[in-house]
């Protein structure tokens, strides 16, 4: 061998050996919070793609590290970020353990909801609450729907005895108040509030996001009351598989099933799978009529992620959703559909959607956000069908911009509606165009205060020009203590059939005795924030509101006027929602943690100087979560409660027997969560541990279930119901006095899959 073969050798070497040691390098170590692991944190390398996730016992390790220093960001919910800059040598490893501190309640959380820029929690000028997986995972459910009930001030209402759709109440407003976002996108709204919130698979949540008053000004009709905003994953912070699933003794069975699939060098894709089936003809109150729904529904989520240069946003999602589900007597099958010999309530829900977002490519912050969804309802109330087709695109582009102390965001956005059903409210199809344009600035008036100003202009070819102006104050008085002061307006442009369940069942006629013109409201919100750190480890939070909302144009269903008619009309009058609002959060080194939540609030309607009490609108209600982890045993005890006061309930009448209030009722529950396997977590528990159902204290719920098609019913000449033997009540049937789920205590059991 020559000399230069020798040297080329030992060159050829070093090299190889550089690049050996190079590739060797790994940071390992632990996430923890003072002695307890923290599984499932993000930690990568800043500025670059290289990343892994902390194992269900904390661990982690970063391999093929490069020489040289780096900075380590760690990220998780529940936990304020960390940042540690690192020096590593050629060849040699390290162990570092990653020490967080807990954000109580998600304080530092970044949210988008209130202002449409993602900001801190604590920096947002409207208040917002957020909800993350791990307080989903305390009380499993099936949609989110149900995972929202032991939230605060919101309350899934129940809408039928006999398919039990529902809506979401926020502050004692009704479902249609309420806006429901999808990635800050309006997609589920109209027979979307009815049917859309369930099959969003929770696999894939990130967290959820809920403001409480107006926020028209930013999203148009039907944020009156407020707005949830479910936020699903980026590809940095979903795993690379996960499976949950559960079953109750009652027949329930629940998969979510999750997965992150590469797709080429610059694109993730995201995959969720959600499938619920509940097949039990069940009628523990003896009314002959199913107590749940028989349900067989599934939806399939794809969300594609695509990276650009200079991290430029672009991504798009879709979701397809199918459900099959039907209640009614014992004895009915698809073969009496549509027909008056045995009663049944059977919907068929298709419905897909798409939605995206897309940085421009130029130097300004252009975003131009979209959304298309497409749902056909195919529903019979016993004898009556109810064909629906509804069409919703949405485009939106927002310029945000900084001036010195001015934060704006510049914004217009179109809106298309399609709707057609087979009823005699709908002639031909509603199909309108709504144009907007919006400005917001948020002004930095010093170190501690800010102004957020804010105007929305719509047109609407049905109502003409509408303006909705917004302000919001936050004064930061020290970093542990904020208040902030909200004021806006709101509009409404409703869709009746879309939006009133009630309208389509039972024997009631409906009237509309006028063109409905949009409602409007105004409200004013106080809101309080307190965080507490404790020289012991121990972390606490306070959030309390004060709220009025003040309708005009308010459209309320009329129960009581003729007991065999709701009647739609625009109040002549107002109506009022005002209260106050609060939650405690509380963390303890011990690992003993909880949240309570108390609602005090009065929500009537007053016309021709007579004020009412709202329907189905609860004077209090309370929540609370209250977990404790045994560290040795790797064992979680979790216990979930809600309280509701007595609410208005819709009688059919003086001789009605059932109770025109209902009592305070309770849906309380327990988990165990056991966590000592890697990559696996069983858990299993009691929900309704006080077997608390509806039925309780009344004769009977649904009224002439013996006759849901009133053929024993005799009238008199005005067309009311009189009084005879069969019918010692003059009643007709009627479904809608319901308030709570029919559901009895039931044990449930579960387990999930992960792999990061």
């Amino acid at each position: 061998m020559t000399n230069i073969e020798i040297k080329l050798s030992i060159i050829l070497l070093v090299v190889v050996s550089s690049f050996t040691f190079a590739q060797n390098i790994t940071v390992s170590g632990r996430v923890m919070s003072g002695n307890e692991p923290v599984p499932f944190a993000n930690i990568y390398l800043k500025d670059t793609d290289t990343g892994t996730s902390s194992n269900e016992s904390g661990f982690y390790e970063l391999t093929n590290m490069t020489p040289g220093a780096h900075v380590i960001i760690t990220s998780v919910i529940g936990y304020e970020p960390s940042a540690l800059r690192i020096v590593l040598n050629p060849g040699q490893s390290k162990t570092m353990n990653i020490n967080l501190v807990p954000s109580t309640e998600n304080l530092e959380e970044m949210v988008v909801t209130g202002t449409l820029k993602a900001v801190k929690r604590s920096e947002s000028p409207v208040p917002v609450e957020v909800y993350s997986p791990t307080f989903l995972k305390k009380n499993p459910t099936a949609s989110v729907f149900e995972a929202l009930q032991n939230v605060n001030g919101v309350r899934p209402q129940i809408n039928c005895n006999v398919c039990n759709t529902g809506d979401i109440h926020i502050n004692g407003l009704e479902g249609p108040y309420t806006l429901v976002l999808i990635d800050g996108m309006p997609i589920v709204s109209g027979l979307g509030t009815v049917y859309g919130l369930s099959g969003i698979p929770n696999s894939l949540i990130e967290q959820i996001e809920i403001v409480k008053g107006p926020a028209s000004s930013l999203y148009g009709s039907e944020a009156v009351g407020g707005l949830i905003n479910i936020i699903t994953k980026n590809t940095l912070d979903a795993p690379d598989f996960a499976a949950d699933i559960f079953a109750t003794g009652w027949g329930e069975y629940n998969l979510d099933v999750g997965a992150k699939i590469d797709i080429g060098k610059n694109t993730d894709l995201l995959l969720g799978v959600n499938y619920f089936n509940f097949d039990q003809v069940i009628d523990n109150n003896g009314d002959n009529f199913t107590d749940l729904t028989l349900q067989d529904r599934i939806s399939v989520f794809q969300k594609w992620s695509f990276q650009r240069k200079e991290n430029r946003i672009f991504s798009v999602a879709g979701r397809f959703f199918y459900e099959d589900r039907w209640g009614g007597e014992l004895q009915w099958t698809p073969e009496y559909r549509g027909g008056d010999e045995i009663y049944g309530e059977s919907i068929y829900t298709r419905r897909w959607e798409i939605l995206g977002k897309y940085q421009l490519p130029v130097k300004e912050k252009l975003l131009f956000s979209f959304s298309y969804n497409d749902h056909n309802q195919n529903s019979v109330y016993g004898d009556v069908a109810y064909l629906a087709d509804q069409r919703i695109g949405f485009g939106q582009l927002t310029w945000d911009k900084k001036i010195n102390a001015h934060d704006l965001l510049i914004g217009t956005a179109i809106r298309y509606n399609y709707y057609n059903d087979n009823t005699t409210a709908t002639v031909s199809a509603d199909e309108v165009v709504i144009p907007s344009v919006f400005v917001q600035d948020e002004i930095s008036i010093a170190k501690k205060h800010s102004l957020l100003v804010g105007l929305r202009y719509d047109y609407d070819q049905r109502h003409g020009s509408i303006f909705t102006p917004r302000t919001a104050y936050r004064w930061k008085m020290t970093d542990n203590d904020i208040i902030r002061l909200n004021a806006g307006t709101g509009f409404r442009v409703v869709n009746l059939f879309t939006e009133e369940h009630a309208a389509l069942t039972g024997a009631r006629d409906v009237v509309v005795t006028e063109d409905l013109d949009p409602e409007r409201s105004f409200n004013v919100n106080l809101n309080y924030l307190k965080k507490i750190y404790g020289g012991n480890g121990t972390f606490a939070s306070i959030d309390a509101s004060l709220f009025y909302t003040h309708f005009s144009n308010a459209i309320l269903p009329d129960y009581d006027t003729d007991p065999n008619k709701i009647i739609y009309d625009n109040l002549k009058g107002k109506s009022v929602s005002k209260g106050i609002s609060a939650n405690v959060d509380v963390s303890f080194p011990s690992g003993f943690k909880f949240l309570l939540g108390a609602t005090l609030q009065d929500v009537s309607q007053t016309e021709n100087g007579i004020t009412t009490r709202q329907i189905l609108t609860e004077t209090y209600t309370g929540t609370w979560n209250l977990g404790y982890t045994f560290k040795n045993l790797h064992l979680s005890i979790d216990y979930t409660g809600n309280l509701y006061g007595p609410m208005r309930l819709p009688t059919l009448g003086d001789l009605d027997p059932r109770s025109d209030y209902s009592p305070a009722w309770s849906i309380q529950n327990i988990q165990f969560t056991y966590k000592g396997l890697d990559k696996l977590e069983f858990y299993g528990g009691i929900k309704n541990l006080l077997n608390w159902t509806p039925n309780r204290g009344n004769p009977f719920i649904i009224a002439r279930a013996n006759d849901p098609f009133d053929k024993e019913v005799t009238f008199d000449s005005n067309g009311s119901p009189v009084a005879t033997p069969n019918n010692p009540y003059a009643l007709t049937f009627d479904p809608s006095y319901v308030y709570g789920p029919n559901q009895g205590i039931r044990g449930f059991l579960g387990v999930r899959y992960r792999i990061n």
